[in-house]
């Protein structure tokens, strides 16, 4: 498997003239633009973009130069203010994509049942009831499922239900769908019930792309960690290096992971440093992957650009839908639902 071919082919998709008759999408908690590459891979026309983070929207705008973006509290943006930005009419959008944050949720963090970001998932279904467009597609993390977050699940189900659509929610591993990345991810998808289509998901599509692989052919031209404390690292770097492949836990309770060169790359967090030091070591343990290894773990083309420092760009790659999962989705979409 040649991998950055792979990805350059993805890229030329993204940079193709949209069709005539191409397909809608709205996408909130948009971030640097994951979902959105992976929509413009699959023919949609993007419409608008919802992300209120300075880093992100600048990523964004700079690969997305075409696309309004709406930088600010998606819960002061209106229904109305959405329409009049998008020349629609309620019902004539195509797709609703939103990746509400799921930090409250996520089994990595304390999963706070009150947590404030628990509830923004209300501001999607607010955007959603008013938009009403013909699907809907919400990404969260497997977390929600977990424990006491079930009853979480239950109420967003119940609210997207009681918005009038038929709603499919499924796990999904990103890494069955060409992306280099263990990434299982809640799938919520939901189609208007006026439609009378069954909602549906995509089967995997490939095998496993492994780390050795995803990396192969990379340039130099990548930026590295920065470490605050000098004196700590070497004693890091001989504890990890001593690690197990499967992450060995360090400072703070983080697990500092060695790649397995015959594996996908663990899951990427958002928080991907400490110190300045990343979490995802190369397989011999000699130093943190790269943004740019992190952007190929996560199926971005070495073509999309990150603005900012080591921090910004991990941050922006660990919070985001993997290019060519997201793809997939909306490929899945277009040709069983919208085209039905």
């Amino acid at each position: 498997m040649n991998y950055p071919a792979i990805l350059d082919e993805a890229w030329q998709q993204h940079l193709a003239p949209r069709a005539d008759d191409a397909p809608t999408v709205i996408s909130t908690f948009a971030g640097c633009g994951g979902s959105s590459l992976g929509y413009s891979m699959a023919g949609f026309r993007e419409l608008l973009a919802v992300e209120w983070d300075n880093n992100a929207v600048e990523t964004f705008r700079l690969n997305f130069p075409d696309v309004p973006v709406y930088h600010g509290d998606i819960g002061k943006l209106s229904t109305e203010q959405c329409l009049e930005m998008t020349g629609l009419q309620p019902g004539e959008l195509d797709v609703f994509d939103g990746s509400p944050p799921c930090q409250g949720f996520s089994t990595a963090g304390k999963r706070r049942f009150d947590d404030d970001r628990n509830q923004l998932f209300r501001e999607y279904v607010r955007l959603l009831r008013g938009l009403q467009p013909k699907v809907f597609v919400m990404e969260n993390v497997s977390g929600m499922v977990k424990g006491k977050m079930k009853l979480i699940f239950a109420e967003i189900l119940r609210e997207l239900k009681a918005s009038g659509y038929k709603v499919s929610a499924r796990l999904m591993n990103a890494m069955y769908f060409n992306v280099p990345q263990s990434r299982e991810r809640m799938i919520f998808i939901g189609v208007r019930e006026d439609l009378e289509i069954e909602p549906s998901h995509p089967k995997a599509e490939s095998g496993l792309v492994v780390f050795s692989t995803a990396i192969e052919h990379l340039s130099g031209n990548e930026i590295m960690p920065v470490v605050s404390d000098k004196h700590a690292y070497p004693k890091m770097i001989r504890q990890i290096r001593q690690g197990e492949s499967i992450g060995k836990r360090f400072g703070k309770g983080f697990n500092w992971i060695r790649c397995h060169p015959q594996r996908p790359c663990p899951t990427i967090p958002k928080s991907t440093t400490y110190g300045g030091l990343g979490f995802l070591f190369l397989p011999d343990g000699s130093r943190s992957l790269s943004v740019r290894e992190l952007a190929r773990c996560a199926s971005y083309p070495d073509r999309f650009v990150f603005v900012g420092g080591y921090s910004d760009g991990s941050a922006r790659i660990g919070n985001s839908v993997p290019p060519l999962f997201m793809r997939s989705i909306a490929r899945h979409i277009r040709t069983e639902i919208l085209a039905a």
